[in-house]
């Protein structure tokens, strides 16, 4: 019982964490220190993406699956949550790798807009 609330918390928290590592630049709008947060998860994220990789929040919700007598999942955790919403045809590595660039542009276009954006300071 415990190991299937765990792994259920951890599933949140990976779909958390794939909602700001894409999105996550918006908050630099009220609390521009993200900066130092949201940019290495971003990388990450997309370097799991074009590698084809298995974040390793993968690895522990299906450790705890099958600690709570449950069934884990050999596929990544975009595969196995994401791809029924976005593909439901299947998930290619073409398809991560075009997850991963709209994570790399949409991010670029956030931190370019709030640069651009910002006051710049007068020198004295």
């Amino acid at each position: 019982m415990v190991y299937s609330f765990f792994s259920d918390m951890v599933v949140l928290l990976h779909f958390i964490y794939v909602i700001f590592a894409v999105a996550g630049g918006m908050l630099l709008i009220w609390w521009p220190k993200v900066i130092w947060i949201h940019v290495p998860s971003a990388i990450w994220a997309a370097l799991i993406s074009f590698a084809g990789w298995i974040c390793p929040l993968t690895y522990l919700e299906n450790w705890l699956r099958i600690k709570s007598g449950g069934v884990g999942y050999s596929t990544g955790f975009i595969i196995q949550y994401i791809e029924p919403v976005l593909y439901p045809a299947g998930l290619t590595y073409f398809h991560q790798v075009i997850l991963g660039l709209i994570v790399v542009v949409l991010n670029l276009i956030i931190y370019t807009t709030m640069f651009k954006r910002r006051p710049k300071r007068k020198m004295t």
